[in-house]
């Protein structure tokens, strides 16, 4: 199995559909042997009838997996994760819709290069806006203004990024599209369970680091991401009461509240050739 996709999907029954034609359009022509995977936390809408319609004439693998009730993030996507037999893996969000070669392109990246762990594309709004997909490694004071904030980001730091061509490391990315070798798993290890909601895409990310490999952003692939952000803005619910455990969680784990950690890429090019 050359390509293992993981989609968490709750109540998504408004993207899941246009997310696996996308899929199935995107891979066509370029990858041959594929398997979805879809974790469905408790959705109790018309979700897993459109997966098991959709199933039925699907011209790669779809296994699945469905819970009771919503087990947030890290333990729903990990019970795929430990299933995939892909070369490679992408883990996506529901409410994406791929197109181009972002998965043959990256997968080329990390083929080329073994010192890139992750690699992830450009992303944008359904209308037509840059989203800030990728960011350095939050401090507290940094994370709050990205939830709060990070509308008035986007449209300061979207120009340059549109005149972004060039691939380039960052800190980490959202999990909405990564790709990686399954074989990262064995190194970094499953999601932390401990994180229910959010960051779960951070402390991944920085475990890469950790373990010697770089996290790489190609701005000449992108996807479409019907972003739903449920903790975004002021109003308390309980996404945001999770992301705010979260956040408690991730840094208290890694030790650093003002000043973000930092990697030297000529250690991680020593260490990979080594």
């Amino acid at each position: 199995m050359k390509l293992s996709i993981v989609i968490l999907t709750w109540n998504s029954e408004r993207y899941i559909e246009r997310c696996i034609a996308s899929i199935i359009s995107c891979l066509s022509d370029t990858v041959r042997q594929c398997e979805i995977f879809v974790v469905d936390n408790g959705s109790t809408d018309q979700t897993v009838a459109v997966l098991n319609s959709m199933a039925i004439n699907a011209p790669f693998t779809l296994h699945l997996i469905q819970l009771a009730e919503n087990n947030g993030t890290t333990v729903s996507r990990n019970k795929a994760l430990s299933k995939v037999q892909g070369d490679y893996v992408c883990v996506m969000d529901s409410d994406v819709e791929v197109r181009g070669m972002v998965f043959t392109d990256l997968m080329a990246l990390l083929e080329n290069d073994a010192t890139i762990g992750l690699a992830v594309p450009k992303i944008y709004y359904p209308s037509g806006t840059w989203q800030k997909s990728h960011d350095c490694f939050p401090t507290v004071l940094h994370k709050i203004k990205r939830l709060l904030f990070l509308r008035s980001m986007e449209a300061s730091e979207g120009s340059e990024e549109e005149r972004c061509n060039t691939v380039k490391d960052v800190d980490y990315a959202i999990s909405a599209f990564w790709l990686f070798r399954r074989s990262l798993l064995d190194t970094v290890g499953l999601l932390d369970e401990k994180i229910f909601y959010a960051p779960e895409d951070v402390d991944f990310c920085l475990r890469i680091w950790q373990a010697g490999y770089r996290i790489v952003y190609q701005p000449s692939v992108s996807i479409i991401h019907h972003t739903q952000e449920i903790s975004r803005g002021w109003k308390l619910n309980s996404a945001k009461i999770s992301h705010m455990k979260g956040l408690v969680y991730f840094f208290m784990k890694h030790r650093f509240l003002f000043t973000p950690p930092s990697f030297s890429r000529t250690n991680i090019q020593k260490n990979q050739e080594a």
